[in-house]
């Protein structure tokens, strides 16, 4: 038979070598700044068009290329990091592989210029899909420029899976703030579409934090600090009282290299273990300085995954050095045994039951705890468990179900009867209690507010039909560069809600109006956690930008409607809530209420 098996061209190998380098214009960032860094850089600059679809340029100050270094960097497997095998175990650079350059020249046009100090004239040289086009002398300063024009001009398909420029600068923010995290003593800028986005002169470790982030994390960092002769763990965490519930401010460097490690997050998170409020994440930036022999890099092509010799002594130390940072601070909660305790004798007190009409002894002490009552008279709690079966039957909460089986649901229960037509009981302010034909309904008064909420601005973005409260003193609201991106590509939704803002300059904006329906009160605060929701939806669940937003903004004004509700209030939320097209569940799935049948309450007190 002939024979079938053929050498690829190099155009093709690194074509194909480029879907795991290159992924997007974020990927091109992060490998170019790596360059700058290893190339000893003191200044670097990131120039970025159309999020980098257009353009994607790094110029450094560091140490330049040679006329034959720059052509040997578009080769694959080039390399000046290491020569032999025993190098790979003693890596402290950030590329080593010998493989960005030639991927990126693949699938992009690359001009770069480049300088040795104390040479004469630079080299520039022009490379399209891996093939060199030009070479010659040029006068440019020393250091280095390389600039990527047109990613994926020659992979269509590639392209055309990239997507909005909001989105794909959201990924190169991502990646400059972690090189420009890693090394502080770098001075960092990027600009995009000729605006400056960052500015960052060489800083100490907080001043960095604080640069890219904004000056409101000076009061929630807490340092951290721990040398073992194993490793070192320094950098800085962020108060519980600051957390966040969503992910994305959480950064581990192993030896200033970026890595994600849901191992390592687990050790820190078990730290804040009791001191942040469920499905809050804490802010953290930890650096790990550690033998390169004791770790292998050399598991993926983005070198973002990292393997430890002994990953259960680096997870006890992690662990350690976070929980020493919250005592240091007084953050976690402790116990004083050496202070003088004393407590008040024992009172008896008693107390009448107005319904029952008995009394009870009880043994209290003066500081408000209460012992078992004297009386050695209690309740069997054999088959307590029983309970709540009625209530495991019920659907989950993350099942999703049509108006139509939404309402079929509560067609026995309410038999035609409105559900107002009872007597509506709030409980704690949480929970509304409805009598219903079969039993008894119960409410969860945020979570119906969730729900017509939702419904509510659904139809007010697909309507285009919103009024406005103009504020009497327009706030100014500093984001961070990420938020700023998000806010303005949500400009023509946040507008159709009701918010009206204006650019103020940098990452600030000008609130000027919020919805006519939204009590004015803190309307800045209102406005940051509406974009934390909208980020915690986005990295939970794909939806569009109009549902995201409205389930956002339905989240955020539930929580603040906990408040004490007359009969009418009461009785008007429920009629709202089955005026829905969903009005058991939540936009998330969560349960808006529950139906106990009279059957089950009679269980509940052993009747037959």
């Amino acid at each position: 038979m002939p024979d079938i098996i053929n050498l690829l061209p190099d155009y093709l190998a690194n074509q194909i070598a480029a879907g795991e380098v290159v992924q997007r214009p974020a990927s091109v960032v992060k490998e170019l700044l790596e360059n700058a860094i290893d190339a000893k850089a003191t200044n670097v600059q990131l120039i970025v068009k159309e999020a980098g679809k257009q353009l994607v340029q790094v110029v450094d100050n560091g140490i330049g290329m040679s006329e034959i270094d720059a052509r040997m960097c578009f080769e694959r497997h080039a390399t000046s990091k290491i020569k032999t095998t025993e190098d790979l175990f003693r890596i402290r650079t950030m590329g080593f592989r010998g493989e960005a350059m030639a991927s990126i020249g693949a699938v992009a046009q690359v001009e770069l210029k480049s300088k040795p100090h104390g040479a004469e004239a630079g080299t520039k040289l022009i490379v399209e899909g891996s093939a060199v086009v030009t070479q010659e002398p040029v006068v440019t300063p020393a250091g280095t420029s390389i600039a990527v024009k047109n990613l994926f001009y020659n992979v269509p398909a590639r392209r055309n899976f990239l997507k909005t420029n909001a989105v794909e600068m959201r990924h190169i923010l991502d990646e400059f703030q972690r090189v420009a995290l890693a090394y502080p003593e770098i001075a960092f800028s990027l600009y995009h579409n000729e605006v400056e986005v960052f500015n960052l002169p060489s800083a100490k470790l907080s001043q960095r934090i604080i640069g890219i982030f904004g000056n409101n994390y000076k009061e929630q960092m807490a340092l951290c600090d721990e040398d073992t002769p194993f490793l070192s763990v320094r950098g800085y965490i962020g108060k519980p009282e600051f957390a966040r519930k969503t992910r994305g401010e959480q950064f581990f460097f192993v030896n200033n290299r970026f890595i994600k490690s849901g191992y390592l997050n687990h050790a820190v998170m078990t730290a804040f273990e009791g001191l942040l409020p469920k499905d809050n994440y804490p802010f953290y930036v930890l650096f790990i300085d550690i033998e390169p022999d004791k770790i292998d890099i050399n598991v993926h092509p983005t070198k973002t995954e990292i393997k430890f010799d002994d990953e259960k002594t680096v997870y006890a130390i992690v662990h350690s050095a976070v929980r020493k940072s919250l005592g240091t601070h007084n953050i976690a909660p402790s116990l004083d045994f050496d202070g003088d305790v004393n407590f008040a004798p024992l009172q008896p007190i008693r107390i009448q039951d107005n319904e029952a009409g008995f009394e009870q002894e009880r043994t209290t002490f003066s500081s408000g705890f209460s012992a078992p009552p004297s009386s050695p008279k209690r309740v069997s709690s054999a088959g307590w468990e029983k309970l709540y079966e009625p209530l495991r039957n019920q659907p989950t909460g993350e099942e999703r179900i049509s108006s139509s089986a939404g309402i079929n649901l509560l067609d026995d229960a309410f038999a035609a009867t409105p559900a107002t037509s009872n007597k509506t009981l709030q409980v704690h302010q949480k929970y509304l209690l409805v009598q219903v034909k079969s039993g008894i309904m119960v409410i969860d008064q945020q979570a119906a507010q969730e729900r017509i909420l939702f419904e509510k601005y659904m139809a007010s973005l697909q309507k285009k039909a919103v009024i406005s409260q103009a504020l009497l003193f327009p706030q100014t609201v500093e984001l961070s560069a990420a938020d700023s991106v998000l806010v303005k590509e949500l400009k023509a939704e946040f507008l159709e809600l009701g918010f009206q803002f204006e650019d103020f300059g940098g990452n600030t904006i000008i609130l000027n109006a919020i919805p006519a329906d939204v009590q004015a009160a803190n309307e800045k605060e209102l406005l940051e956690e509406l974009i934390e929701q909208y980020k915690n939806n986005q990295a939970t669940m794909k939806l569009d930008s109009r549902e995201n937003l409205a389930r956002a903004m339905a989240k955020r004004l539930a929580g603040r409607l906990q408040t004490r509700m007359s009969e009418l209030e009461m009785n008007s939320l429920v009629d709202k809530l089955f005026g829905c097209e969903v009005p058991n569940y939540t936009p998330g799935g969560q349960k808006t209420l529950v139906i106990m049948e009279l059957s089950q309450l009679h269980e509940l007190f052993h009747k037959n």
